[in-house]
């Protein structure tokens, strides 16, 4: 029988892993231009892990922005130039940190039009009659239908607050998570949400980390499994629409891709935005640190979701400026209409 590791095992098996596989002579650079644009390249280049599905060519990287390294440069020119490196990566996730600025690729979610409001959904579709906890936002819309939104991750929901919030919504027909602006969080706030919608242990996706400095030097895939809320705890067995958008990200990209193969559940919006590897941090001999994906979480049929999570089939739909000035949020509306049927 395969052996399946729940997120938090996995995650130590690779620390554990990774330590083992850095274990040989580290090249030291100096703290100048050339030594700081090197250092950076060298670590990208041993432990990045989405070279492939960002089909990028890192040794012409390297060649088009070495040719802009002097020896005289400011320290802000070189950040300036090891950040327009980084963004060659189109990655959210990858970040170089100096004491005046932290670099961030923001084409990511700003290259797409902004299609939520939550002003519109406080005032159009709740006339501001709803319940807060515990980071939610929660209530009932028209025909029954139940509605919870969580625009973050990285607040946790405890299990208390999910019973009040699930028993609460008992009677509706179905129910809509949101989660669109969601720029993700903790992986633990996203299990302790999905194992309300689950009877069983389920394989959820597969890990992966570094095994050397190759680009195509992984390890097997290793499955990750989550289990049920525990007994006595309220589970949720009606339909159940997510909504995403292009600001869907990290954590909650993760989310999107987990309750996607969950039966009942459909995906509706737009294309999430991405993110979704485990983080990895190092440091320059100047002292600057940069973070970025260094293994690969798949989803359970073993695909890659850095790009994205796409809609479920004739669920992807999206949001004009005009519809929000007119109050409208087509997004929403045919999630309802979905579980209206």
């Amino acid at each position: 029988m395969q052996k399946l590791l729940r997120l938090p095992a996995l995650i130590a098996t690779i620390v554990i892993a990774s330590v083992l596989s850095s274990c040989h002579d580290i090249k030291e650079y100096a703290d100048d231009p050339y030594g700081n644009f090197e250092a950076l390249w060298t670590i990208l280049d041993e432990h990045y892990c989405f070279f492939g599905e960002k089909d990028v060519d890192w040794n012409e990287v390297h060649e088009k922005y070495a040719a802009r390294i002097g020896s005289e440069m400011t320290r802000e020119e070189l950040f300036i130039v090891c950040s327009d490196m980084l963004a060659e990566l189109r990655d959210g996730h990858v970040n170089l940190s100096a004491s005046f600025n932290t670099s961030y690729y923001r084409e990511w979610w700003s290259a797409y039009p902004q299609n939520f409001s939550l002003r519109v959904i406080e005032d159009r579709y709740f006339n501001y009659n709803y319940r807060q906890t515990s980071g939610m936002m929660y209530g009932f819309l028209s025909d029954n239908i139940g509605y919870i939104y969580y625009p973050s991750f990285s607040q946790p929901s405890g299990e208390g607050n999910l019973d009040n919030v699930l028993y609460f919504l008992s009677s509706a027909r179905g129910i809509i998570i949101d989660v669109r602006d969601n720029g993700g969080g903790s992986l633990t706030n996203v299990e302790t949400l999905v194992a309300r919608f689950i009877t069983e242990p389920t394989i959820v996706g597969y890990i992966s980390h570094k095994t050397g400095p190759g680009h195509s030097d992984f390890s097997e895939p290793r499955a990750i499994t989550y289990r049920p809320a525990a007994a006595g705890r309220i589970r949720w067995g009606k339909p159940v629409v997510v909504l995403t958008n292009r600001s869907t990200f990290s954590a909650a990209n993760n989310f999107a891709s987990v309750m996607k193969h969950l039966p009942g559940v459909r995906i509706a919006g737009a294309t999430t935005g991405g993110g979704s590897g485990m983080p990895y941090s190092s440091e320059l001999p100047c002292g600057w640190g940069v973070r970025f994906s260094a293994c690969s979480i798949l989803d359970a049929a073993r695909e890659s979701t850095e790009n994205g999570v796409d809609p479920s089939p004739d669920c992807a739909i999206d949001i004009t400026p005009a519809d929000i000035v007119a109050g409208r949020d087509p997004i929403l509306d045919l999630a309802i209409s979905l579980l209206s049927e």
